[in-house]
């Protein structure tokens, strides 16, 4: 199959790139043609392609793209003279140009959409007069007339039925995946504590993700203030790229006086990142909206203890597993989260097991891989 996802493929989308990069290096040694196409601003750093895979950047078009997330010219221009080339054009998210135009272009592929949590209740309350908008013109429309609507669980079954008002016929559940071998070795443990001045003893609090208000920032740093005094040895780090948040979160450290507690470290890729999951305590993300989040998969492959809220996306198999301390959307309950898991080394050490396993019995990318191929050839067939 000749296969285009089309996503900002960006390091600062964050987990659908990922989710590309993975389930794109599988499918390629399987023998199937996949491209990229990403809308991207300039300063924007592109997430590396797999090899073998091709990535086309196409630039938004300003001043309508500050306004309508990814309009651009160019991407419609690339589909005019290009769409007939593949079999399967999967679009990554709603709400946006990407997800409309390959359903303006006459064509004869097989267009599949992936939510990506985006009809989550907290989701579609943020900005909703533009997502008001464009229910009315055409997102609805065109989810009916999608051949296949990939969701990754079953709050997000719940959410598009929710949306639509009727369950579509053409949607399916496939959970995203992680490449587990990347995450079986990771760097001795010392190098990120000793960059940031973290004593060897001193207790590492790891947040991986975009400062944005739905992340739970503003539940975590309140969470930190309230047991810092009871944790002397403890840091927060908060690794992402602003969206948002960001001057609020600098105020907060200010004003509450946090500067060698709460350290803003910015976007963490490779290296960087596997580093801070080596030397972190406890991995949080206290999310009121995640589709499938790749950065607490990532937490709990590298066997690091997570507090998460139940909306990280794939909460139902948490709860089975024992897998996390799940905390109710409150600054207390995180707080309460903080204690536990660093004044209980044992409990921890439980909850990092059972996340890992967790994990490799559900997602393993080889296997999620083949399930969403499985579904592509389903829909070609009809």
């Amino acid at each position: 199959m000749r296969i285009l996802n089309i996503c900002a493929y960006t390091w600062e989308i964050g987990g659908p790139a990922r989710i590309i990069y993975d389930h794109t290096t599988e499918v390629l040694k399987q023998g199937h043609q996949v491209d990229i196409l990403s809308p991207m601003t300039p300063g924007d750093e592109m997430y590396p392609a797999p090899e073998g895979a091709r990535l086309f950047p196409v630039a938004r078009t300003t001043p309508v793209s500050n306004i309508y997330r990814e309009f651009s010219i160019e991407m419609y221009r690339f589909l005019r003279h290009h769409i007939h080339e593949y079999d399967v054009i999967h679009m990554h998210g709603i709400w946006h140009f990407g997800s409309l135009v390959p359903f303006l272009i006459p064509n004869n592929a097989v267009k599949v959409i992936t939510i990506h949590g985006l009809l989550d209740k907290w989701a579609v309350a943020h900005h909703k007069w533009k997502k008001d908008i464009v229910t009315l013109l055409y997102q609805k429309k065109i989810l009916g007339k999608a051949d296949l609507i990939q969701i990754n669980n079953t709050d997000e079954e719940a959410d598009v039925i929710r949306y639509l008002g009727y369950r579509p016929r053409n949607m399916v559940i496939v959970p995203n995946g992680m490449k587990l071998s990347e995450y079986s070795n990771l760097p001795a443990k010392g190098s990120f504590r000793a960059k940031h001045g973290v004593a060897q003893d001193g207790q590492v609090v790891l947040f991986m993700g975009r400062l944005n208000i739905k992340k739970g920032l503003n539940l975590l740093l309140p969470a930190f203030r309230q047991v810092e005094k009871q944790l002397p040895g403890a840091t927060l780090f908060l690794a992402g790229g602003d969206d948002g948040y960001q001057q609020e979160t600098e105020d907060f450290i200010i004003k509450n006086n946090l500067q060698n507690r709460i350290k803003l470290v910015g976007l963490l890729t490779d290296t960087a990142k596997k580093e801070a999951l080596a030397d972190a305590d406890l991995f949080v993300l206290p999310s009121y909206s995640e589709g499938f989040s790749i950065a607490v998969l990532e937490a709990m492959t590298s066997k690091v203890p997570a507090i998460v809220s139940d909306r990280v996306g794939f909460g139902d198999y948490i709860k089975r597993y024992d897998a996390a301390f799940l905390t109710p959307l409150t600054s207390d309950g995180v707080a309460e989260g903080l204690l536990k898991i660093l004044q209980d080394s044992a409990y921890a050490q439980d909850l990092a097991n059972r996340a890992y396993k967790m994990v490799t019995e559900n997602f393993d990318i080889r296997k999620v891989a083949n399930q969403l191929l499985e579904e592509y050839k389903k829909v070609r067939k009809n």
